[in-house]
């Protein structure tokens, strides 16, 4: 398959599993699930903002980003992790990668 075949179809992927979580709603609070989608950067993200007993909540859930072919998940704040998700709905396990781990160095 092409890279321009593989970006657009896992820049479909990525957003429809983005979107899926913006019908969620926080157990507790007055706080908004919003999707941002930069597809001249190829950067996703799903922000959190409201308030919480007076607190103001907000801060990303969900980053990733479309690099050489790859789904790179910057941050992961999901419960239970956004991986599954991408997998489930059709992105290969050896495309995605875990950016917010640190590398196994090898001795």
């Amino acid at each position: 398959m092409k890279k321009k075949n593989n970006t657009a179809r896992f820049r479909k992927i990525v957003q429809d599993v983005i979107l899926k979580y913006t019908d969620l709603r926080p157990s507790h609070g007055d706080i908004r699930l919003e999707p941002i989608f930069d597809e001249t950067n190829d950067r996703y993200v799903l922000m959190q903002t409201g308030w919480d007993q007076g607190h103001r909540v907000r801060g990303n859930l969900i980053f990733i980003s479309l690099q050489d072919e790859e789904v790179h998940i910057e941050y992961d704040g999901i419960e239970h992790g956004v991986t599954d998700d991408l997998i489930r709905n059709g992105i290969p396990e050896d495309r995605i990668v875990l950016s917010y781990m640190p590398e196994l160095k090898t001795a």
